[in-house]
């Protein structure tokens, strides 16, 4: 078994940001399902999904991949298993 890790502040504030984040896209999706010609919701989904990307690659240059099966690239030596697994945080 795994043991614990202390992760500093910053990790928790970053990952409570890509949340934040993924609920918005989460949520414009499902609007922009039944409004596809809402440029301005669309205006937004296009804006917050640069964010989420850029949040993304802010977080994985720190700590780690956050995503598995190529969804996430890894620097070397594989970072994959000294990521934070979900339960950890």
């Amino acid at each position: 078994m795994s043991e614990e890790r202390s992760l500093p502040k910053d990790y928790y504030e970053c990952i409570e940001e890509l949340q934040a984040i993924d609920f918005v896209l989460v949520e414009l999706t499902l609007y922009l399902d039944t409004h596809p010609d809402d440029l301005e919701a669309l205006k937004q989904y296009n804006t917050c999904a640069k964010k989420r990307q850029e949040l993304k690659e802010k977080i994985e240059q720190r700590y780690g991949p956050l995503q598995e099966f190529g969804n996430s690239y890894s620097s070397y030596p594989w970072k994959w298993a000294t990521t934070p697994w979900p339960w950890q945080i």
